[in-house]
């Protein structure tokens, strides 16, 4: 480790820092808030930029966030190897990360430390990778200086809102129980409207209407992480193992079920 500087430990992944006294007030309340060190500091937000490019989502039907494996398996690892690498730097001070599973406002943690701003779509948007990045957290009882962002909103062109198919997207935020992707994941029998949506988009998991159109979108960079080209699956059918999948959590029914809807066999 010696020489070793934080920019080598994060691997020329986008980083930043940010106040955890900012986020204490808003901590969700799951399991996860026990791992959270004592006298917290500072809270690490980590970028994981996961576009591949067009070529790679010409036949794509599900959403570009689950093209490649479980982001949280991708991400894990990652993760793992740079908070040992932290512990390694600062031996006297405690690293905690968090990827999805956590108790803290990602969102806002990842605009706290400079690294982009908040969609009217309720996404984080990143001025070099857009909003196809996943989030994930470090927290530590050890000071770094936070970052003091200029901008926080994104440039509220209303694109997102205009283009939702379900009007979703409103100047309140996400009406939540409307959005197409969080209605393609519910269990049960999907309500005709729904399935009629997502046979006119043809996707059978999630929903990236709101991202294609943003102008902030439009020229994203490729993501640096060779695992998420490397697992690339874009088109799913019938019977395919959910295993390994950033869909598997809801199990092989609710994916089985809309690609029947899409009559893909």
């Amino acid at each position: 480790m010696s020489g070793m500087t934080l920019d080598d430990v994060f691997c020329g992944l986008p980083y930043g820092f940010s106040a955890f006294s900012q986020v204490e007030d808003r901590l969700l309340d799951c399991r996860a808030k026990a791992r959270l060190p004592q006298n917290a500091k500072t809270v690490i937000s980590v970028l994981f930029p996961y576009y591949l490019g067009e070529d790679y989502y010409k036949n794509a039907n599900v959403s570009r966030y689950a093209v490649s494996a479980d982001y949280h398996l991708i991400t894990g690892e990652i993760m793992t190897r740079i908070v040992g690498d932290l512990r390694n730097l600062y031996p006297e001070s405690r690293f905690e990360f968090f990827v999805d599973n956590s108790p803290l406002p990602e969102v806002r943690c990842a605009v706290n430390a400079g690294l982009g701003v908040f969609g009217k779509n309720a996404l984080f948007i990143n001025p070099v990778y857009g909003s196809w990045v996943f989030l994930g957290e470090i927290v530590t009882d050890r000071f770094f200086q936070p970052a003091t962002p200029e901008t926080t909103r994104c440039i509220g062109c209303d694109r997102c809102m205009n283009a939702c198919p379900v009007g979703a997207v409103t100047d309140q935020g996400i009406a939540r129980e409307k959005c197409l992707s969080f209605l393609s994941q519910k269990k049960g029998e999907l309500p005709p409207e729904v399935a009629e949506k997502m046979v006119a988009y043809q996707c059978a998991w999630g929903c990236d209407i709101c991202q294609k159109v943003c102008p902030m979108n439009a020229h994203p960079a490729l993501t640096p992480i060779e695992a998420f080209f490397e697992t690339a699956r874009p088109f799913v059918q019938p019977g395919d193992s959910v295993e390994g999948r950033a869909f598997a959590w809801r199990g092989q029914k609710v994916i089985e079920r809309n690609l029947a809807a899409l009559k893909i066999d």
